[in-house]
């Protein structure tokens, strides 16, 4: 069926006619080229890798306009789109989250981080509060954690009952299959981060007066526990990662690196073009006509301390 005159007009075509698909938003530039250095070998026989500042900062800048582009197609196509990000506490997910939606319209992706459940919402199903912040047609949400916490803090910590975490793995797929099936896109994350990583990070916020808001008794009450949030991990992996909804595991050691690759896998999972509309002109301002402005006088100024 032809396209009416209405979607014709509001469609601009893709510059060069493509369509921006998984490869061609990927980083296939050697390393080199890209300022990616590897150092000497970490605890697990790995070589960690680094990036130059001014290299980071410039992929950060081409990903975030493709990300305007794809907010763009999401909004014009009516699509519904979830990402969840889990992991350790201080493994990065706030920071790629922040990279993710600052050149984006809060009105069409947005964040969604939830507190403890109130008493009322104990009572509930599950996972009901989590359903009134999935998206509607043309949005896409970041959850910063989500439901997953049932498998992770509230197993460890004995926030819920052996039989509410056997039920919730046991309706975890179940639940992500609806929402799948009503259309909704989900994509999920798990940061990677190191016990040695971690430490340094969780003494950065110690020492750091703007941070240190970040460091929770619960933070460290999980790291007294990293061998059980481990297990809680794994049997979390087995049961949810599946087929359908698969997690993608971030490297996350290197906070620079974890950000681009999170941001360009992003950028592959959904496919699309570039509704980039071309440039404008500015109309001539208004001319006063009989306008006159107030006195200056008249209105509170904040002092000027710089």
């Amino acid at each position: 069926m032809a396209k009416g005159k209405k979607d014709q007009k509001k469609k601009k075509k893709p510059k060069n006619g493509t369509v921006t698909s998984n490869q061609d938003c990927l980083v296939d530039k050697p390393s080199q080229d890209l300022g990616i250095t590897t150092n000497s070998a970490d605890n697990n026989g790995s070589e960690p890798k680094t990036i130059k500042k001014k290299i980071y900062e410039q992929e950060l800048r081409r990903l975030q306009v493709e990300l305007v582009k794809l907010q763009e197609w999401i909004k014009y196509k009516g699509l519904k789109v979830v990402v969840i990000f889990e992991g350790r506490d201080a493994a990065g997910k706030g920071g790629v989250i922040k990279r993710i939606t600052e050149s984006l319209n809060p009105r069409v992706c947005r964040v969604t981080a939830l507190g403890k459940p109130t008493e009322k919402e104990k009572t509930q199903w599950y996972f009901q509060r989590y359903v009134a912040h999935l998206p509607a047609a043309g949005e896409m949400v970041l959850f910063d954690r989500s439901w997953y916490n049932r498998a992770g803090v509230e197993r460890v910590m004995g926030f819920c009952s052996h039989e509410e975490y056997v039920e919730f793995l046991r309706s975890c797929p179940e639940f992500e299959s609806m929402l799948q099936r009503s259309g909704i896109i989900l994509i999920k994350y798990w940061f990677s981060v190191s016990d040695e990583e971690q430490e340094r990070r969780f003494q950065a916020r110690i020492k750091d007066p703007t941070k240190r808001w970040k460091l929770s008794p619960m933070d460290l009450e999980s790291r007294a526990r990293w061998v059980e949030y481990s297990k809680a991990k794994d049997d979390m992996f087995n049961a949810t990662d599946t087929k359908e909804s698969p997690w993608y595991v971030v490297k996350a050691d290197n906070k620079k690196l974890a950000r681009l690759n999170c941001i360009n896998h992003l950028l592959s999972i959904v496919p699309y073009e570039d509704l980039t509309p071309e440039p404008i002109e500015l109309p001539p301002r208004q001319r006063a006509m009989d306008y006159i402005r107030p006195p200056m006088s008249l209105q509170n100024f904040i002092p000027e301390a710089y």
